[in-house]
């Protein structure tokens, strides 16, 4: 695979979900906007979905995202 220069690869463990910052959010948007409900239709959900992520501040994502490691991985990139 060629990668070009200014991408730089890191590799985790396959199933480290506290390792992956996604993850995390995917975790925050499941507590906020879908505790033990049955929708309707897809529709619905995705509705939800949008709504949920949409209400997510910056500020939260980057406290969520923001680990120490993750950080001193991007110095100098």
């Amino acid at each position: 695979m060629d990668i070009p220069e200014n991408i730089v690869l890191f590799y985790i463990p396959p199933y480290t979900p506290e390792m992956n910052p996604i993850e995390q959010i995917w975790k925050e948007i499941r507590k906020r906007g879908f505790k033990n409900e049955v929708f309707p239709s897809l529709d619905k959900v995705v509705d939800r979905l949008c709504l949920t992520i949409c209400s997510l501040l910056p500020e939260l994502i980057s406290h969520i995202t923001g680990r120490i490691w993750i950080l001193n991985a991007f110095i100098g990139y």
